[in-house]
Order: structure tokens, then C-alpha cells, then sequence
């Protein structure tokens, strides 16, 4: 990569085939360095969990930043994500989440419904990425800090 920007992990089924197609060719466009976790066309019977549970633990695993994963609606995305530990994601659907989830709730994963955002508004998150990097290096500079689980473990 020519800069300190790490790879984007994209991952969707056929309800955002038509939304990530586009987000990929502008990402490719922008020369942007990413990682494709999309079925190679649009498949009824393929399962997002199948694509966005890869991508989210790639993302956890520190190998892609940030993930988007897209699904019809973004929920079941968020969902599956979520699943993975060390995955924060939101379901966006407007500026000011996105901004929120980024500079204030650490979301390494966006999750987007293919069928309900448009695509000025998925390329537009894009000025999102370098505000992110910088607010994950702040919160990383103050450690680890361990959370009880709802067994009272840490974890």
C-alpha cells in the first residue's frame, strides 16, 4: 500500500450485490487497497453469515480496517458481525450514526442494507476512514480495559 491505510474488508450476499458493486468499483477507482468477501454474483440462496462472519474476523484479527458488510437490510449484517469478538458494528443509515459510531463508539465494522441506502450516501462514508484511525489510535493508547461479562468474568 502506498500509505498507512490498511485494507477494507467488503462483504456481502445477494441482497447488497448490487450496492457493494458499486462501493468496490469506487473503492477501486479511489485506489483504495480492500478485500472482497462477495459472492461472485447474486445468489436468493446464499447466507450472509457465510460472507460477513469472515470478513468481521478478519476485521477482529486486525487483517482488514474497517469492515463493511452489507446485507438487504443491514441487520442481519450487524448481527452476525457483532457475533465476533472484537467486532463493534452499527447498522448505518444516516451521517450522523455513522459519524457517532466512529468517533464515538469505536465501530470497526459498517453495516449497510443494499436495499435501503443509497449509493452517493455508502461512497460518502469513505471521509469517515482517516477520523476513524486516528480515534482507534487514541482509545488504544489507554490500554485494554476488561469488561464483566454477564457470568461476572472478565473479559
Amino acid at each position: 500500500m502506498s500509505d498507512s491505510r490498511k485494507q477494507i474488508g467488503v462483504a456481502t450476499a445477494h441482497g447488497g450485490f448490487e450496492l457493494t458493486a458499486f462501493l468496490n468499483g469506487m473503492l477501486r477507482e479511489a485506489h483504495y487497497e480492500f478485500v472482497d468477501c462477495v459472492d461472485s454474483q447474486p445468489n436468493p440462496d446464499g447466507d450472509w453469515p457465510d460472507f460477513v462472519v469472515p470478513s468481521a474476523r478478519a476485521v477482529a484479527h486486525n487483517e482488514v480496517y474497517p469492515g463493511v458488510a452489507v446485507c438487504g437490510t443491514g441487520v442481519g449484517a450487524s448481527i452476525a458481525s457483532n457475533k465476533v469478538r472484537g467486532v463493534r458494528a452499527c447498522l448505518i443509515c444516516g451521517s450522523v450514526s455513522a459519524h457517532q459510531g466512529v468517533e464515538d463508539a469505536d465501530m470497526n465494522v459498517i453495516c449497510l442494507g443494499g436495499r435501503v441506502v443509497a449509493n452517493a450516501f455508502s461512497w460518502e462514508l469513505r471521509t469517515l476512514l482517516p477520523r476513524a484511525t486516528r480515534i482507534l489510535g487514541a482509545i488504544l493508547s489507554f490500554g485494554c480495559i476488561r469488561l464483566p461479562t454477564s457470568r461476572g468474568e472478565q473479559s
